[in-house]
């Protein structure tokens, strides 16, 4: 009887973890067929759970200033990739790499960062499929 108990704990358990991983949101918001570049200031580096976020102020054609939420892999999976909470800092220009939201509102998948010093980062986004290897010759 006991080891029934038991067993049972161990299922509920295992469920309750469980459900958030199933909860997980789709990236069928992201147009994974088109790239865009945007280039700004970091307004806001958010290091949060479970996905972090750039606030990118960019100047539209107007000369009129438009804030871009782009989200990034979670803090974990940063920091594994050379990631820091102060690797962006507000004011700091960057050209950020995209895709962008489907419904073209001011949003995107992070892909890469060119820092001001001319280095990038990428891997930090939400993981995307392998490209296709060339055939061999």
């Amino acid at each position: 009887m006991k080891v029934r108990a038991l067993a049972i704990a161990g299922i509920a358990t295992f469920a309750v973890y469980a459900v958030p991983a199933v909860a997980h949101h789709s990236f069928a918001m992201f147009d994974a067929e088109k790239t865009v570049t945007l280039e700004g200031s970091v307004k806001e580096f958010q290091w949060t759970n479970p996905h972090a976020w750039i606030m990118l102020n960019v100047a539209n054609p107007q000369g009129q200033t438009n804030v871009w939420a782009i989200e990034l892999n979670g803090p974990s999976g940063l920091a594994r990739d050379g990631w820091k909470p102060k690797t962006l800092t507000p004011g700091m220009n960057v050209a950020v790499t995209i895709h962008p939201l489907r419904d073209g509102t001011n949003g995107g998948q992070f892909l890469k960062v060119k820092l001001p010093d001319g280095s990038e980062m990428g891997r930090g986004g939400i993981p995307q499929a392998p490209a296709a290897t060339p055939p061999a010759p």
